[in-house]
């Protein structure tokens, strides 16, 4: 599909796009629109090479996992399998979302080196840290201990040729002794080693602009979880564009942000086939912001 730059260039008035729309144009992704396959999560048990199918055919070109086990693989299937599926429906997987509680409650390698492994059978780049167990971060004590390991799991990553990733929710916002977990983080760890994915939908639940993190943490975000906020509840998801939050103005800050990969993530449908919602969302992000 051609996008609005190309055909600006194209019809050689590339610099008046500059004007008319700045922020849409550099929020221009170079690997394509990409999908959390929790959104799907009650699909993906059932029938995952269905269901990797249909991503593919709703305009996805990349999936980020999650849910990985050295016992089940991807919902029955063996990382090296998933691969091949994935890529026989044109799709890569540049992240994974993988629970490291294990490493960060006891220092156990066993989990996290059967990661390494998934995260190499299918080409992904990041391992990602989706949530924190919280009684591991009571204290603002317990927020630069994490800080710390998660610099050493990231040590761990760089000798395998990954990057460690960490995901937010809300909760990181919540004052303890004067700071936040998500303060110490972005202060604590290395950026050259740990790379954030921030979930816009949860930074804005929290009070929170992204673009002001944006700025303050510049180059630090390599990955946006694209959600949005319902209008009448916002405890909500709903398709991208339709909801509450101001993604063409956010996106538009993506350069400052440092972000690689767009993924799409919606944790509840309303009245809506699921499969509908993520092609809805696909086009929206393609045809209304040029991803």
């Amino acid at each position: 599909m051609t996008s609005r730059r190309t055909f600006l260039a194209q019809a050689g008035i590339a610099s008046a796009g500059m004007v008319l729309a700045p922020s849409l144009l550099s929020a221009k992704s170079l690997n394509g629109i990409g999908i959390q396959l929790y959104s799907l999560r009650d699909q993906l048990p059932k029938d995952p090479k269905g269901v990797i199918a249909k991503i593919a055919k709703a305009g996805y070109k990349e999936v980020e996992t999650f849910g990985y086990s050295a016992e089940t693989g991807f919902w029955g299937l063996s990382a090296k399998e998933f691969s091949a599926v994935l890529k026989a429906n044109g799709l890569k997987t540049p992240s994974g979302h993988y629970g490291m509680d294990e490493f960060f409650g006891s220092g156990k390698m066993d989990m996290f080196n059967a990661y390494i492994k998934a995260a190499h059978a299918t080409g992904q780049t990041y391992i990602v840290i989706p949530s924190l167990n919280h009684d591991f971060i009571k204290t603002a004590a317990d927020f630069n201990s994490i800080a710390d390991k998660m610099n050493k799991a990231a040590a761990v990553c760089k000798k395998e040729g990954l990057k460690l990733g960490y995901h937010n929710h809300n909760f990181e916002w919540e004052k303890v002794e004067g700071t936040t977990f998500y303060d110490t983080i972005l202060a604590k760890t290395d950026p050259s080693l740990v790379a954030m994915e921030m979930d816009i939908y949860w930074v804005v639940r929290a009070g929170h602009d992204p673009i002001e993190i944006f700025k303050k943490h510049p180059g630090r975000f390599a990955m946006v979880h694209i959600k949005d906020m319902d209008k009448k509840n916002h405890e909500l998801n709903t398709e991208i564009g339709t909801g509450t939050i101001d993604f063409k103005t956010i996106l538009g800050k993506a350069k400052l942000a440092g972000i690689k990969h767009y993924l799409v993530e919606q944790e509840n449908f309303t009245n809506i086939d699921p499969y509908k919602s993520i092609a809805q969302s696909s086009a929206y992000l393609k045809n209304k912001l040029y991803i």
